[in-house]
């Protein structure tokens, strides 16, 4: 008899699990208890696939062999504590679609510049010529392109969401850029499950995978102690240190050192600014080098690559003020790398959902650039509480119109302001793309 799979969420993820599931002889069953896109519903329709929103039939997906969970959904939901009870395997489609492919698989993961670093990888094989396929929580669904397109190597973005319900699925290529505090509310508020989440990256790895991290990172450090991994380790640091793999020297080059390669390049021809990312410019250059593209390739690529939307992106100068759309800045350490590389005199955004957050870390940068703060969020009595005697002046606002308008009128020619909200978005916007183009949105209305 065919395999009974259900798979949990209706977005992309879900879909391309669903699709791939009927390709492989399933009998598939997608239930969402959101609203399913229209996109998605009309491709399940063409797909032939059964699916329901707005509700679980809890007699079908019970029936499951297995399921296939859409990484927004917590294992603290009623529907996956009745399939946990049940004794129903549950796996990510990252897991699913690993099955049924033999690509080389470089994946990422880490608290902050997961995205960057995709794409920037993405970019720098995709310009050498290789069968590249982008996917995780950017391009589409790995899940579909096994079951529609052949790749020889696949770059994928992991969050820890995605990374829960991992289990057999063994990357070529690991890398973790970082580790600070993000999404605890999910995690039952210990730091330590996070990390463990995050660190599932390394499961599986065999002598003739590579492993990437920020060798300075506290927390990775530690964690490495703890554990094992058979896989060649690739560090990287912004200067030289026993067994950097990537760094800078004193004539403000980057070096990478692999086996494969050995580059050199001057770090004011990357085309991505400030210290963070140039430790995701440093992973996805190890990343190629361990692939054995050519270093001039890689030198191109590096100088070339244009920045993610939403990530440190220009918007405008209106009335001689600067504008920065930062919107995907959902924790307190990307906003710190996002600060690290502001002038004074910048107006500060924050807000939205808290996840839990520790505002202490970026507090030495913000008393030392930013002139003022602007709220934005329905509830914003944590911000106005921690803020309130650090900042020359403080406000609290509640839409993105009002937010934009409160920091026209306080910022003055030569200031900049940056929207870094520390928060997720879900408050006041969908998403944090919504936020961010919505910011940009209200920008393009300012009168100049």
């Amino acid at each position: 008899m065919a395999k009974n799979l259900v798979v949990l969420g209706g977005g992309e993820s879900g879909v391309g699990a669903a699709i791939l599931g009927k390709e492989k002889g399933m009998n598939v069953f997608l239930s969402d208890y959101g609203t399913i896109a229209d996109n998605y519903r009309q491709q399940l329709d063409e797909e032939g696939i059964e699916w329901e929103d707005g509700r679980h039939s809890m007699d079908r997906i019970l029936a499951a062999d297995e399921v296939v969970k859409s990484p927004g959904i917590a294992p603290s939901a009623p529907v996956m504590k009745a399939i946990a009870e049940k004794g129903i395997p549950v796996i990510s489609e990252i897991e699913f679609a690993g099955r049924y492919t033999d690509a080389k698989m470089v994946c990422i993961t880490g608290s902050n510049g997961k995205t960057t670093t995709t794409l920037l990888t993405y970019h720098i094989l995709k310009n050498a010529g290789l069968n590249v396929g982008l996917a995780g929580n950017v391009g589409r669904s790995l899940a579909l392109q096994v079951a529609r397109n052949h790749h020889d190597v696949y770059v994928i973005e992991l969050s820890s969401f995605q990374l829960e319900n991992m289990y057999a699925f063994r990357a070529n290529i690991a890398v973790i850029l970082n580790i600070t505090p993000d999404h605890l509310d999910r995690y039952e508020y210990k730091m330590q499950n996070y990390i463990n989440a995050k660190f599932r990256i390394l499961n599986n790895l065999t002598p003739q995978d590579a492993f990437i991290y920020w060798q300075d990172d506290p927390v990775i450090t530690r964690q490495l102690e703890r554990i094992r991994t058979e896989a060649q380790m690739f560090p990287f640091a912004e200067h030289h240190e026993p067994g950097s793999r990537a760094w800078v020297d004193d004539e403000a080059s980057l070096i990478i050192d692999t086996p494969e390669t050995s580059l050199n390049m001057p770090r004011a021809e990357l085309s991505l600014n400030g210290l963070h990312n140039l430790y995701n410019s440093m992973a996805a250059a190890l990343s190629a080098c361990i692939l054995d593209i050519d270093k001039e390739e890689i030198r191109e690529a590096l100088g070339d690559f244009e920045g993610v939307e939403h990530r440190l992106e220009y918007v405008a100068t209106v009335n001689g003020v600067r504008y920065i759309n930062d919107s995907k800045a959902t924790n307190v350490n990307s906003c710190w790398y996002a600060l690290e590389s502001m002038p004074e005199n910048t107006v500060l955004i924050l807000g939205g959902k808290d996840k839990g957050n520790d505002y202490s870390e970026i507090l030495p940068l913000v008393k030392e650039k930013v002139k003022a703060i602007v709220c934005m969020g329905k509830d914003n009595a944590k911000l106005l509480d921690f803020f309130g005697k650090e900042v020359p002046e403080i406000y609290d606002t509640h839409s993105i119109e009002e937010a934009v308008a409160k920091c026209a009128s306080v910022a003055c020619p030569g200031d900049t302001v940056l929207l870094s909200p520390c928060c997720a978005s879900f408050d006041l916007f969908n998403s944090y793309e919504d936020r961010g183009h919505k910011f940009k949105e209200q920008v393009g209305k300012l009168k100049v």
